[in-house]
């Protein structure tokens, strides 16, 4: 049955590697059992977002690639992350991004869970660093052993069509045929692809740090 599942446009968000996280909270309050796991895929990031673009599978990717270095071999722990945006929500895609961090990791701004008994607490574990700002620049670091790393995204790399421009206008401007509809999400949601997959050399760059959370 298909009126109870959500039918994607873009059939290659369901070949993208997902990301799977331990969360002791969800544990401990019955939610799943000790030996099950979050499994975050693509589809859910775009629910979140309400749209698919550079920045929402760049921060997909970016966070991927965080948890691999910080825990290599072993499962992140959801709710045992932190981490800080270099600049300001308002700053470039940084809140849209920051959201999809969140959403992975448990990190949250001040209105986040708050704990039990000092325990499971996510409030203030995501930070935006307008000091430090850096655009395109990303903290995380786990708490547990203080492993931490910075990922810069590179969304500039992305190689664009000269149409896309025109196209892209036309849409927004209600103008467009369908078949000019059509050409202008494919431009998109192949920049989204080459996101996903990294298709293009040196999007992503990780970086070692000594930042104070």
């Amino acid at each position: 049955m298909t009126e109870n599942k959500t039918i994607w446009k873009q059939k290659f968000y369901d070949l993208v590697e997902p990301i799977k996280l331990r969360d002791p909270l969800a544990i401990f309050l019955g939610a799943m059992d000790k030996d099950q796991v979050f499994i975050f895929t693509y589809a859910d990031i775009v629910k979140l977002a309400g749209h698919s673009c550079p920045a929402v599978s760049g921060a997909y990717k970016l966070t991927q690639k965080a948890l691999k270095f910080l825990y290599e071999n072993e499962l992140p722990v959801r709710g045992e992350i932190k981490s800080a945006v270099l600049g300001m929500p308002a700053d470039g895609a940084n809140g849209p991004m920051a959201q999809v961090i969140s959403f992975i990791t448990g990190a949250a701004l001040e209105t986040g869970f708050h704990g039990l008994s000092g325990k499971f607490k996510r409030a203030n574990k995501l930070i935006f660093d307008a000091e430090n700002e850096e655009y395109g620049e990303f903290i995380f670091q786990r708490e547990d052993t203080k492993k931490t790393i910075k990922i810069k995204y590179h969304p500039e790399l992305i190689p664009q069509s000269n149409d896309m421009s025109k196209y892209y206008r036309r849409c927004l401007l209600k103008v467009a045929t369908p078949q000019e509809e059509e050409i202008f999400i494919n431009l998109w949601q192949e920049k989204v692809k080459k996101v996903l997959f990294e298709e293009v050399p040196g999007l992503f760059e990780l970086i070692d740090t000594n930042y104070k959370f």
